[in-house]
């Protein structure tokens, strides 16, 4: 394979950890990365997959 280098595979596996589930602080310990702003070119959010969290979060009913 041309061009490959190790950062690439650094960035796939921390793609793909997210697109797992995992959380900012897991990916970090597995991918090095000690400033977390850094991870954030990795999520990679999708509008379907924020869309699909927001319909489980149950928001209390408050009184008028």
């Amino acid at each position: 394979m041309v061009d490959l280098h190790m950062h690439d595979l650094r960035h796939e596996a921390a793609s793909a950890l997210f697109e797992a589930g995992w959380e900012i602080p897991e990916v970090a310990a597995v991918t090095g990365h000690k400033d977390w702003r850094n991870l954030k070119r990795y999520t990679n959010l999708k509008p379907e997959d924020i869309a699909e969290k927001g319909r489980v979060i149950i928001f209390p009913n408050k009184a008028a």
